[in-house]
């Protein structure tokens, strides 16, 4: 073999494993590319879904963000409104308020010349201005406490209203009762006695015929008092003649107590509201028309 065909043969064995070489060097870096690009593409799919994720959240905050600011906007504008109704008000107050201080200049100038005519007369002025303000403030205090008695009066009268109602039904069942017993006994000869109630009323004092000419007297006893409401019960009551409106005198041992103004009346009892009250009163006072 010549030289030269060696030469030729060690060139191509090197070409060969050149190649090879280059080969095996391209395939691997080809996986590893696809390796990567594959863990790219990935990446790149859950940055997306973040980025999705993240969008639909930014779009719910700037919802509930637009949400927070119309309701704002509504608060703002509602404020605004009560401000305005507001300073209507201050600037109404403010008017009357001058108009009250010119009133109050203005009687303060004729005071003071009342005073340069004659100190005895505005002395008097003096006194009077004091018990007007001092009956203004009774009429205050009078008024707060007329408006919580009609408070508790009309809760006194719904509550009487369904006890009215009850006591109603408790009758017809009564009646309704002693129809059937009646119905029962009626074959075998007998008649049912009425039902005695299980506390016993407390003696009812009736309406006493006086000489001709004078009114009906009634008397009874007071039953109950409410102080905080200023109401009291009395143990008479339609039956014996009373009627809403009646007032009553109470007395203890001949000594006045208090009177009742009656504003709703039962049949065997009526409540009313304390009126000139001298003492507090109790249960067992004597309660008459008449004093």
């Amino acid at each position: 073999m010549s030289p030269l065909t060696k030469i030729l043969i060690v060139l191509l064995t090197l070409a060969s494993i050149f190649l090879c070489g280059i080969v095996v060097t391209y395939v691997a870096n080809a996986d590893n590319y696809r390796q990567q690009y594959n863990n790219l593409r990935t990446d790149n799919d859950s940055l997306s879904r973040k980025a999705e994720d993240l969008t639909k959240q930014i779009n719910e905050k700037i919802e509930q963000k637009k949400q927070a600011e119309d309701k704002l906007n509504r608060e703002i504008a509602s404020l605004k409104a009560e401000k305005g109704e507001l300073q209507t008000n201050l600037d109404n107050a403010e008017r009357e308020k001058a108009a009250l201080l010119q009133k109050v200049n203005s009687w303060t100038s004729i005071t003071q010349d009342f005073y340069q005519t004659t100190d005895k007369q505005g002395q008097l002025l003096k006194n009077t201005l004091e018990e007007l303000n001092k009956i203004q403030a009774e009429q205050i205090s009078q008024r707060k406490e007329l408006n919580e008695t009609t408070s508790a009066l009309v809760e006194k009268m719904a509550i009487i209203d369904t006890l009215g109602a009850e006591n109603k039904r408790l009758l017809e069942e009564k009646t309704e009762l002693q129809s059937k017993l009646d119905q029962f006994l009626q074959p075998v000869g007998k008649v049912s006695s009425g039902t005695v109630p299980v506390t016993p009323r407390g003696d009812t004092a009736r309406p006493a015929m006086t000489t001709m000419g004078s009114e009906i007297a009634l008397q009874g006893l007071v039953t109950a008092v409410d102080l905080k409401n200023s109401m009291a019960t009395i143990s008479i009551g339609t039956a014996d003649g009373v009627k809403e409106g009646m007032k009553f005198h109470v007395t203890r041992s001949e000594v006045f107590v208090c009177d009742i103004l009656i504003i709703d009346a039962d049949v065997e009892e009526a409540v009313g509201v304390l009126e000139l009250v001298q003492q507090q009163p109790s249960v067992g006072d004597t309660v008459s028309t008449n004093l």
